[in-house]
């Protein structure tokens, strides 16, 4: 079967100031939601405003590749 060409993609988002400080706490990691936009009208990489528990405050969210 072919992949098909929808304009919705499902994407991962992951916390920007655990990647460059590195993770506070011991057990809890980084941070990652999963959500989905619209390719057509979103074709550069998402950034969102998201709570982050490992950094304890809302930080930008920056889309990676899967």
């Amino acid at each position: 079967m072919a992949k098909r060409k929808d304009a919705r993609v499902t994407v991962i988002l992951e916390c920007n100031g655990c990647i460059r400080t590195g993770v506070k706490k011991v057990s809890t990691g980084i941070s990652r939601y999963i959500t989905q936009k619209n390719r057509h009208n979103t074709p550069n990489q998402l950034e969102l405003r998201k709570f982050c528990p490992s950094c304890s405050n809302h930080t930008i969210h920056r889309e990676i590749k899967k």
